[in-house]
């Protein structure tokens, strides 16, 4: 009895948040919770509101293990938004009330984002400015937030300008704005695209499901396999800016950009693959952007739900490219500047920002110039070398604790060390790094057609063949983890 009373006490503290280890699709926990959920919700796909009242519930209850009593703020604004959505739309309210409501939307939830994001970061500069003595706010950021704020103000803005009309009641804003495969790292979701699928209540079909099964251990090669075992090196060079040799610190860079394709990209893949299970689809969020031969391209391929958010409801509404070539530019680096922002309160994104739409504006203004190059072989591999350095030492930015540390690595590239013998010895110590470094720059080398039919056969192989697949993986997974479960890069934004 003792010892069952001991399983129980261990099941009920897996149960309740534990912030040093929040619910990650890598971890044991998740999957255990997850292969509870699914039968239950297979059970209620027929009944719409049972099903939806379910999976806002469990929605609810994943964030809570991810940002502990925080979920109490999310489903208080979801709230406030569908409300204030609802005046918005209703038939006769004038164009004051509705201009005060989304005012009044936008502000709550942008005014939140701002509060624990950036509070300490305007405090820090304030205080720089008037050589104060500032103690910095006890401020814990909420995981997840930047991404479900950016789908409120998304659908705020489309009801006000009515390209969706507001959901009947609250539980369906709070199943799109809460659902938990997106919730706390992407794809960011779009109204137009996701309400619509919820009334629908369209149960996935056995070919979706195989898809979602084969997105899902994709995902885990690329984060738990990949990007957590790489990344035990890339930490090595960016604890200690200038402690190693330049060879090395390349070599940490280039791991770095790797994982954090792997980590991204992993997420999403799971994402859309949990998705796809319910029935439910994402849409695409990666599409192989480190085959990009210009920043243009890049940007369609990475992180494809923030940059098309950003265009149409940043970019679009500083006027795009309709006033001229000066302002075309203008608004890029505008845009690209609170996309660095976004990502993180600090100058060393806002840098990164400003010198990816500093870029592209290089790279639009350049395209008369580049378009009598021609298309061919050496002119790809040099447009695709240069558009690789260019993001690879902006990741620098991204991963380096400050400023000073950033210029550190990038200064410690440029010092040398690229001798023989010590290209011999990383070699010979990071073999196993080398070979899935390989791996992930191979999978970008092959067309994107080898991937479309490995995944159909994928679908197509007997469960047998499913079942060595999903072994091996995990059987990989076991073999190279770490000493704990490492959170994804984007939780932090």
């Amino acid at each position: 009895m003792a010892d069952f009373s001991d399983i129980l006490a261990n099941i009920g503290e897996r149960l309740v948040y534990i912030p040093t280890e929040p619910l990650l699709f890598s971890s044991g926990t998740f999957w255990a919770l997850f292969l509870i959920f699914l039968p239950a919700f297979c059970l209620l796909r027929r009944r719409l509101w049972l099903m939806v009242s379910f999976t806002v519930l469990f929605s609810l209850y994943f964030y809570y293990k991810c940002s502990g009593l925080f979920v109490a703020m999310l489903a208080a604004t979801s709230l406030v938004d569908w409300l204030l959505s609802r005046v918005i739309a209703r038939p006769g309210a004038s164009k004051t009330l509705r201009r005060l409501c989304l005012t009044a939307s936008l502000v709550t939830s942008l005014g939140i984002l701002a509060y624990f994001k950036y509070a300490n970061f305007f405090l820090w500069n304030l205080n720089a400015l008037v050589a104060g003595n500032f103690q910095p706010l006890d401020l814990i950021l909420p995981v997840g937030i930047s991404f479900y704020t950016f789908q409120s103000v998304s659908y705020i803005v489309d009801v006000y300008k009515g390209r969706v009309a507001p959901t009947p009641t609250w539980l369906e804003y709070a199943f799109f704005l809460a659902y938990f495969p997106a919730l706390v790292a992407g794809p960011i979701v779009r109204a137009d695209y996701f309400l619509p699928q919820i009334r629908q209540n369209r149960t996935a079909s056995r070919t979706e499901v195989y898809m979602g099964l084969w997105l899902i251990i994709l995902g885990v090669v690329k984060k738990a396999i990949i990007a957590d075992y790489i990344a035990q090196y890339n930490d090595l060079i960016f604890q200690t800016p200038g402690g190693y040799s330049g060879f090395e610190t390349l070599m940490g860079i280039i791991g770095y950009t790797m994982q954090i394709y792997c980590d991204f990209s992993g997420y999403s893949d799971m994402a859309i693959g949990i998705s796809l299970i319910m029935g439910f689809r994402l849409a695409k969020n990666f599409n192989f952007p480190y085959k990009s031969r210009n920043l243009t391209d890049f940007w369609r391929r990475w992180h494809i739900s923030l940059s098309t958010w950003l265009r149409d409801y940043i970019y679009i509404p500083l006027g795009g490219n309709r006033h001229g070539t000066a302002r075309t530019y203008l608004n890029n680096f505008a845009t690209m500047l609170i996309g660095g922002l976004w990502h993180g309160a600090a100058w060393k994104f806002v840098f990164w920002g400003a010198m990816h739409g500093a870029g592209l504006a290089v790279h639009k203004a350049s395209k008369p110039w580049l378009g009598h190059l021609g298309d061919s072989w050496p002119v790809r591999a040099a447009s695709w070398l240069v558009t690789m350095v260019f993001v690879a030492l902006l990741w620098v930015f991204f991963r380096a604790d400050n400023w000073h540390d950033s210029w550190t690595v990038i200064r410690t590239v440029a010092d040398g060390g690229y001798t023989a013998a010590s290209i011999a010895a990383f070699a010979s110590a990071r073999m196993l790094w080398l070979i899935l470094m390989a791996v992930i720059i191979i999978s970008h080398c092959l067309p994107t057609g080898f991937w479309d039919k490995a995944a159909a056969a994928f679908v197509r192989a007997p469960w047998l063949a499913k079942l060595i697949v999903f072994i091996i993986v995990v059987q990989l997974v076991l073999e190279l983890r770490g000493e704990s479960v490492a959170p994804f890069i984007y939780f932090q934004f």
